[in-house]
């Protein structure tokens, strides 16, 4: 038995799937690996140690104030996000350590993360915690 298509307006065979029917993006849970890493990065722990590095470091980029490559505004307080120098693949239990994390701009966080920005020369800008 043929009936028409509500989608393409054609008649097809009673159960033919059309290609014009829309389909479905559902997201498949199983196929995304949720890691400890993001399950972290949500926790209230991390939340509130990334608020205290913020206020530590006056809520700067402390690569623009120590005038690193790529510095357009020495006192940066736009985009910014808290870094893991030694990222929490390579040392998890320095994930909430105040002397592994510092505030940076947003490019400056993608140079540090793609290695432009040696960890070295982050590790001596930390401010000291008063």
């Amino acid at each position: 038995m043929k009936k028409a298509c509500q989608y393409c307006g054609g008649i097809h065979e009673k159960n033919y799937i059309c290609k014009s029917k829309p389909q479905n993006e559902k997201i498949c849970y199983k196929k995304m690996r949720i890691t400890k890493n993001d399950i972290f990065r949500s926790s209230y722990d991390w939340k509130q140690k990334r608020d205290e590095v913020k206020l530590r470091d006056k809520y700067l980029c402390q690569a623009c104030y120590n005038n690193f490559t790529g510095t357009v505004n020495r006192f940066n307080t736009e985009c910014l996000s808290v870094h893991h120098i030694i990222p929490l693949s390579v040392d998890y239990n320095l994930r909430l350590d105040s002397g592994n994390l510092i505030t940076l701009c947003e490019t400056h966080h993608e140079m540090a993360e793609s290695g432009d920005i040696p960890a070295k020369s982050l590790l001596e800008i930390i401010p000291p915690r008063h």
